[in-house]
């Protein structure tokens, strides 16, 4: 048997961030195989580039192609792929089934590599906050222990789970420091929802495609790394501390999502966000889960504070609830903070369905789980101008900004705009301070 036989061949199946991690890490320098394609889902209008051959190494001079999911199975019997690799987060058990019952269906591997081989250890203790899916309320956690860390002296780096939307050659390490930075690097309105809120504090975001040479750059200029998860997948660097963020909304998808779960076993601490907006009994479930998988952990319960800072402009007024995209689509909520303000405030919102444009249409037929919101998808050009006419088509008397974003930056709006703005408060439970002050005794042989 020749050489080239013994090579396993991959597909690596993600959504453009954690599949390139963990071909970096696992794969890009391995000749025991040969990485066929990279399969990609969940983001609209990013499939049909490649990963270029600068990023994937000696053993691929051509780069290596970035294609939709939907060709897995063309891709599976042209090239006799051995392996799929599961490398993408947010799914229900029932999804990661069919993912992996389609592969097996091929003849082929399905393969998790887990955080032994996907964890890169740091020199500076890490401190991660990760979620039990999207839109739990893992951004406003991470924004408080940041903010307590600043002020008990810590130069602080916030490093992001990767977005990587454009060219993946200039995105190959990233650090945000100004709102001018955003243009720059062409940043999405994804990645803005992330990184702003940071840039306003005056704090860096960093994040890229190669975590590896970003690392040592944030090693280098910072006290302390917290990785600021992205969807509810786990971190890239191996943390000292873990926070994960439960939603009370939303009982029982702790123990029922991937990598959710995986992130509730290995945690810390567990903070169950929005209990004021909670079902009863939904915060017992949530409790009882937990201690079922991960006694060790400690819990906290949280309330997501929701306002908006020109009322006078929705009460009592139809209005145009713009969410996040990710929690709303792959995140499976219906709706979000934008929506929860507009009612609190005496708004009507306005169902933007019948107005929508064909991308738009597109995106409510495949999340038919979606409420009477729009959510704030704009990857490309082209996905902005359909958002600004569904907007503009939509007939409402203003527009409520769930998204962190100031999506006015990107895009013309035709109505008065109010922006919305929510805190976590622990109200029951070891407080944030209290579990960075056993990070900080965890980690002071670092620190020293």
């Amino acid at each position: 048997m020749g050489v080239d036989q013994m090579v396993k061949r991959v597909v690596i199946l993600g959504a453009a961030g954690r599949d390139f991690h963990n071909f970096n890490v696992y794969y890009r320098d391995n000749p025991e195989y040969k990485v066929v394609a990279f399969l990609q889902t969940q983001i609209p209008g990013i499939a049909g580039r490649r990963y270029p051959p600068s990023l994937a190494g000696k053993l691929y001079p051509d780069g290596i192609p970035i294609l939709s999911m939907e060709y897995l199975e063309e891709i599976a019997h042209k090239y006799h792929v051995d392996e799929a690799v599961l490398s993408y987060s947010d799914l229900t058990y029932e999804e990661l089934g069919r993912v992996m019952s389609r592969v097996v269906a091929l003849d082929m591997n399905f393969v998790i590599l887990g955080p032994k081989e996907t964890m890169i250890e740091s020199s500076r203790p890490v401190i991660a906050v990760t979620g039990v899916k999207t839109g739990a309320g893992k951004s406003s956690v991470s924004r408080e222990v940041a903010k307590i860390l600043v002020e008990k002296g810590f130069k602080v780096g916030i490093v992001r789970h990767p977005m990587p939307y454009g060219n993946l050659e200039e995105m190959v390490v990233q650090e945000f420091k100004t709102f001018d930075d955003l243009d720059k690097y062409k940043a999405t309105i994804e990645e803005r929802e992330e990184y702003e809120h940071y840039i306003e504090m005056g704090l860096p975001v960093y994040a890229g495609v190669d975590y590896g040479k970003l690392l040592r750059m944030v090693e280098q200029d910072n006290d302390i790394i917290l990785w600021d998860g992205g969807n509810n997948d786990w971190p890239f660097y191996r943390p000292d501390y873990m926070i994960v963020v439960a939603d009370a909304m939303r009982p029982g998808i702790e123990v029922r999502s991937f990598p959710g779960e995986i992130n509730v076993r290995l945690s810390d601490a567990v903070i169950i966000n929005k209990v004021d907006q909670a079902k009863p009994g939904a915060v017992e479930t949530i409790k009882k889960n937990v201690k079922e998988i991960n006694p060790r952990a400690k819990i906290s319960l949280a309330e997501s504070e929701v306002i908006v800072d020109k009322p006078d402009l929705i009460e009592g007024k139809k209005v145009l609830v713009i969410e996040d995209s990710p929690t709303v689509t792959h995140g499976g909520a219906p709706y979000a903070a934008g929506y929860v303000a507009a009612k609190k405030y005496g708004a009507e919102p306005v169902d933007p369905r019948p107005y929508a444009t064909e991308f738009f249409k597109k995106i409510f037929e495949e999340y038919k789980h979606m409420g009477p919101v729009l959510p704030s998808t704009g990857y490309t050009p082209e996905q902005l101008k359909e958002l600004e006419e569904t907007i503009k088509r939509t007939p409402v008397d203003a527009v409520v900004l769930g998204t962190p974003s100031d999506i006015t930056r990107l895009i013309k709006i035709d109505k008065p705009v109010v922006r919305v703005k929510f805190r976590v408060k622990i109200v029951e439970g070891p407080t944030i301070e209290d579990l960075i002050e056993e990070f900080l005794e965890r980690a002071k042989a670092k620190i020293e």
